[in-house]
Protein backbone atom coordinates (compact mmCIF):
# COMPACT_ATOMS: atom_id res chain seq x y z
CA UNK A 1 0.00 0.00 0.00
CA UNK A 2 2.77 2.43 -0.90
CA UNK A 3 1.83 5.91 -0.49
CA UNK A 4 -1.23 5.61 1.24
CA UNK A 5 -1.84 5.22 5.01
CA UNK A 6 -4.88 4.24 7.10
CA UNK A 7 -6.23 6.13 10.27
CA UNK A 8 -9.45 6.85 11.90
CA UNK A 9 -12.37 9.05 10.04
CA UNK A 10 -12.91 12.64 11.06
CA UNK A 11 -15.67 14.95 10.11
CA UNK A 12 -13.64 16.94 7.69
CA UNK A 13 -13.52 13.44 5.48
CA UNK A 14 -17.15 13.54 5.33
CA UNK A 15 -17.05 14.86 1.73
CA UNK A 16 -14.79 12.98 0.04
CA UNK A 17 -16.14 9.69 2.02
CA UNK A 18 -19.52 10.53 0.29
CA UNK A 19 -17.59 11.04 -3.53
CA UNK A 20 -15.99 7.73 -3.14
CA UNK A 21 -19.02 6.26 -1.59
CA UNK A 22 -20.90 7.12 -4.70
CA UNK A 23 -18.50 6.79 -7.51
CA UNK A 24 -17.74 3.02 -6.28
CA UNK A 25 -21.13 2.17 -6.29
CA UNK A 26 -21.82 3.58 -9.49
CA UNK A 27 -18.64 1.74 -11.01
CA UNK A 28 -19.67 -1.50 -8.87
CA UNK A 29 -23.29 -2.16 -9.19
CA UNK A 30 -24.53 -1.33 -12.65
CA UNK A 31 -26.90 -4.53 -13.75
CA UNK A 32 -26.85 -5.56 -9.90
CA UNK A 33 -29.15 -2.40 -8.69
CA UNK A 34 -31.82 -0.38 -10.83
CA UNK A 35 -30.11 2.46 -12.74
CA UNK A 36 -32.78 4.73 -11.15
CA UNK A 37 -30.90 4.24 -7.69
CA UNK A 38 -27.70 4.94 -9.04
CA UNK A 39 -28.66 7.88 -11.07
CA UNK A 40 -30.12 9.60 -7.89
CA UNK A 41 -27.31 9.27 -5.93
CA UNK A 42 -25.82 12.38 -4.90
CA UNK A 43 -22.35 13.30 -2.84
CA UNK A 44 -24.47 15.87 -1.03
CA UNK A 45 -27.01 13.33 0.18
CA UNK A 46 -24.13 10.68 1.34
CA UNK A 47 -21.94 13.70 2.48
CA UNK A 48 -25.12 14.80 4.95
CA UNK A 49 -24.97 10.87 6.05
CA UNK A 50 -21.56 11.03 6.86
CA UNK A 51 -21.44 13.95 8.53
CA UNK A 52 -23.81 12.79 11.09
CA UNK A 53 -21.93 9.47 11.49
CA UNK A 54 -18.62 10.79 11.93
CA UNK A 55 -19.57 13.72 14.27
CA UNK A 56 -21.61 11.12 16.63
CA UNK A 57 -18.24 9.29 17.44
CA UNK A 58 -20.03 6.58 18.68
CA UNK A 59 -17.88 4.28 20.97
CA UNK A 60 -18.84 1.09 19.67
CA UNK A 61 -19.19 2.84 15.94
CA UNK A 62 -15.63 3.43 13.81
CA UNK A 63 -14.85 4.96 10.45
CA UNK A 64 -11.53 4.17 9.22
CA UNK A 65 -10.02 5.97 5.64
CA UNK A 66 -7.22 5.01 3.44
CA UNK A 67 -5.38 8.38 2.54
CA UNK A 68 -2.95 9.46 0.23
CA UNK A 69 -0.01 12.55 1.04
CA UNK A 70 -2.43 15.27 -0.43
CA UNK A 71 -5.24 14.12 2.12
CA UNK A 72 -7.09 12.14 -1.03
CA UNK A 73 -9.53 9.45 0.20
CA UNK A 74 -8.53 5.84 -1.88
CA UNK A 75 -10.81 4.14 0.29
CA UNK A 76 -13.08 3.63 3.28
CA UNK A 77 -15.07 1.39 6.01
CA UNK A 78 -16.93 1.26 8.64
CA UNK A 79 -17.88 -1.26 11.42
CA UNK A 80 -19.39 -1.87 15.21
CA UNK A 81 -21.57 -4.24 16.75
CA UNK A 82 -23.21 -6.93 14.26
CA UNK A 83 -27.00 -5.94 13.31
CA UNK A 84 -28.03 -9.52 14.15
CA UNK A 85 -27.92 -9.50 18.13
CA UNK A 86 -25.12 -12.11 18.45
CA UNK A 87 -23.02 -11.06 21.48
CA UNK A 88 -19.41 -10.64 20.86
CA UNK A 89 -19.75 -10.55 16.90
CA UNK A 90 -18.58 -7.12 15.17
CA UNK A 91 -19.88 -6.72 11.62
CA UNK A 92 -18.20 -4.67 8.80
CA UNK A 93 -20.82 -2.48 7.53
CA UNK A 94 -18.97 -0.69 4.53
CA UNK A 95 -15.65 -1.20 2.66
CA UNK A 96 -15.34 0.75 -0.57
CA UNK A 97 -12.23 1.62 -2.08
CA UNK A 98 -12.43 3.73 -5.31
CA UNK A 99 -11.88 2.36 -8.21
CA UNK A 100 -8.61 3.88 -9.70
CA UNK A 101 -7.12 2.82 -6.23
CA UNK A 102 -7.92 -1.14 -6.10
CA UNK A 103 -5.20 -3.97 -6.15
CA UNK A 104 -2.65 -1.83 -4.51
CA UNK A 105 -3.39 -3.17 -1.26
CA UNK A 106 -5.65 -0.54 0.43
CA UNK A 107 -8.73 -3.30 0.25
CA UNK A 108 -6.29 -5.50 2.72
CA UNK A 109 -5.46 -2.36 4.95
CA UNK A 110 -8.77 -1.23 5.52
CA UNK A 111 -9.86 -4.67 6.32
CA UNK A 112 -7.11 -5.33 8.68
CA UNK A 113 -7.79 -2.28 10.31
CA UNK A 114 -11.98 -2.69 10.31
CA UNK A 115 -11.03 -6.26 12.12
CA UNK A 116 -8.02 -4.41 14.57
CA UNK A 117 -11.06 -2.16 15.67
CA UNK A 118 -13.35 -5.30 15.99
CA UNK A 119 -10.81 -6.75 18.15
CA UNK A 120 -10.12 -3.24 20.33
CA UNK A 121 -13.86 -3.34 21.02
CA UNK A 122 -14.65 -6.77 22.37
CA UNK A 123 -15.59 -8.57 19.19
CA UNK A 124 -14.04 -12.28 19.30
CA UNK A 125 -15.49 -12.60 15.25
CA UNK A 126 -17.00 -10.78 12.86
CA UNK A 127 -19.16 -10.55 10.04
CA UNK A 128 -20.61 -8.52 6.77
CA UNK A 129 -22.45 -8.87 3.65
CA UNK A 130 -22.21 -8.34 0.26
CA UNK A 131 -24.29 -7.93 -2.72
CA UNK A 132 -23.84 -12.08 -4.44
CA UNK A 133 -23.08 -10.44 -7.62
CA UNK A 134 -20.45 -7.89 -6.58
CA UNK A 135 -17.09 -8.90 -8.34
CA UNK A 136 -15.37 -8.26 -5.48
CA UNK A 137 -16.64 -10.77 -3.56
CA UNK A 138 -13.78 -13.07 -3.54
CA UNK A 139 -11.68 -10.52 -1.87
CA UNK A 140 -13.35 -11.27 1.38
CA UNK A 141 -12.46 -14.69 1.30
CA UNK A 142 -9.02 -14.50 0.07
CA UNK A 143 -9.10 -12.43 3.51
CA UNK A 144 -10.37 -15.29 5.50
CA UNK A 145 -13.89 -14.94 5.36
CA UNK A 146 -15.99 -17.91 5.47
CA UNK A 147 -19.01 -17.80 3.41
CA UNK A 148 -21.57 -18.75 5.51
CA UNK A 149 -25.06 -17.45 5.27
CA UNK A 150 -27.18 -16.53 2.47
CA UNK A 151 -30.29 -13.68 1.88
CA UNK A 152 -32.49 -12.16 -0.37
CA UNK A 153 -33.28 -8.55 0.67
CA UNK A 154 -36.19 -6.19 -1.03
CA UNK A 155 -33.89 -3.23 -2.16
CA UNK A 156 -36.04 -0.65 -4.53
CA UNK A 157 -38.20 -3.05 -5.49
CA UNK A 158 -36.20 -5.87 -6.51
CA UNK A 159 -34.87 -8.40 -4.84
CA UNK A 160 -30.98 -8.28 -4.49
CA UNK A 161 -29.47 -11.67 -3.10
CA UNK A 162 -26.61 -11.35 -1.06
CA UNK A 163 -23.92 -13.62 0.90
CA UNK A 164 -22.43 -13.43 4.58
CA UNK A 165 -18.84 -13.90 5.34
CA UNK A 166 -17.77 -14.29 8.83
CA UNK A 167 -14.37 -14.44 10.56
CA UNK A 168 -15.89 -17.11 13.43
CA UNK A 169 -11.90 -16.33 15.30
CA UNK A 170 -10.57 -12.74 15.04
CA UNK A 171 -7.26 -13.89 17.24
CA UNK A 172 -6.15 -16.06 14.41
CA UNK A 173 -6.71 -13.53 11.93
CA UNK A 174 -3.83 -11.74 12.87
CA UNK A 175 -2.18 -14.98 14.31
CA UNK A 176 1.17 -15.93 12.35
CA UNK A 177 0.16 -17.33 8.68
CA UNK A 178 -3.58 -15.32 9.05
CA UNK A 179 -4.34 -12.62 6.46
CA UNK A 180 -3.63 -9.71 8.58
CA UNK A 181 -0.78 -11.11 10.62
CA UNK A 182 2.41 -8.65 10.01
CA UNK A 183 4.26 -9.38 7.98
Amino acid sequence: MSGFAVRAGIPEDAEKIAAAYVETWRATYPGILPDRVLIKMSDEAQGYYWTRLLAARRAREFVRVAVDAKGGIAGFGSAGPGRDGAKREGEIYTLYVRPDFQNRGIGRALICALLQGLRERGCYQAMLWVLAQNPSRFFYEAMGGKRNIERVERLWGKDVPQVGYRWPDLAAVFAQGGPCARR
